[in-house]
């Protein structure tokens, strides 16, 4: 009887210390996820905000009342369009996108499913590019760039793109090693050379991580400022990351308008978010698989 009672307490206890442990999960969870999520909520309710309490003393956690002209007067104070912008950030990252995920996984496949000489020096000298810092390469392309008549254009923005990236390569490339070899020797039986085994057997099954890489690729040039600052002088071909540096300051005005700014940058986050929906079954699989963190 003495043993059941005893049992029985460190059942209760256990069970204390199991909800004890889930709140203090659930609470550092929370609070995490307030911290992430305040910026885009000062974001949003900037954007929303009268001009004189953007910027006031006590702090307005929310808009008296909500400006919603605010938007189109933030498309519309600049000389170019922010819908001038919007354009360029989405030809730029899709090109950019589609050309990273083919190139990346042409590139990858080979070192992954074929056995040519020198296939590891080779992967561990493209593994080493990513240890250079930009810094270095900034200057060399773009003269380069400058002496092909580039600069100023989207190329140098987009054709790097096509030529496969390190990264994508590495995550691509471990991707493919873990599939099953025996459905190479079964395509082969079949009939299917190496492109073959690639576009019917390999692609197809790597769906996640391509849709990872075409997101994060994606979301790297929607966000990107340095390389459209570097190469792009003219306003009439800004993406948007570089279209709000505009609203620093006004003709004749040093004043940063806070409102027109944070306007922009909650019409930057809708194509992304947008993209996110569409795509998070396969990115969420593709970071299970992958163990990528982005």
């Amino acid at each position: 009887m003495a043993s059941v009672s005893v049992a029985a307490s460190r059942r209760t206890s256990w069970k204390a210390t199991t909800l004890v442990g889930k709140a203090v999960l659930y609470l550092i969870i929370i609070t995490g996820a307030v911290v992430i999520m305040f910026p885009f909520y000062w974001m949003v309710t900037t954007s929303l905000k009268p001009p004189d309490e953007v910027v006031t003393y006590p702090i307005k956690w929310a808009p008296s009342r909500l400006v919603w002209a605010n938007y189109p007067r933030a498309i519309t104070s600049l000389p170019v369009s922010v819908l001038v912008f919007l354009k360029n950030s989405i030809v730029l990252s899709t090109l950019v996108m589609v050309g990273t995920v083919i190139s990346s996984a042409v590139v990858a496949y080979p070192f992954a499913r074929l056995r040519f000489r020198g296939r590891r020096p080779l992967f561990f000298l493209i593994l080493a590019t990513m240890m250079i810092p930009g810094q270095v390469t900034m200057i060399p392309l773009f003269i380069i760039f400058s002496k092909l008549r580039w600069v100023n254009t989207f190329l140098p923005l987009i054709v790097p793109a096509y030529f496969g990236e390190a990264y994508y390569i590495f995550l691509l490339r471990q991707f493919f090693a873990t599939i099953p070899r025996e459905m190479d020797d079964a395509a082969k039986i079949d009939g299917c050379g190496p492109f073959g085994l690639f576009f019917r057997i390999i692609a197809p099954l790597a769906r996640p991580a391509l849709g990872v890489t075409a997101i994060f690729s994606f979301s790297g040039m929607w966000n990107a400022f340095m390389g459209p600052l570097i190469y792009l002088n003219k306003m009439e071909k800004f993406p948007l990351a570089l279209g709000l540096r505009a609203f620093q300051a006004g003709p004749g005005s040093r004043a940063i308008r806070w409102e027109s700014m944070m306007a922009v940058s909650v019409l930057m986050t809708v194509p992304v978010l947008v993209l996110f929906f569409i795509a998070q079954r396969s990115y969420i699989q593709g970071i299970v698989i992958t163990g990528v963190k982005g």
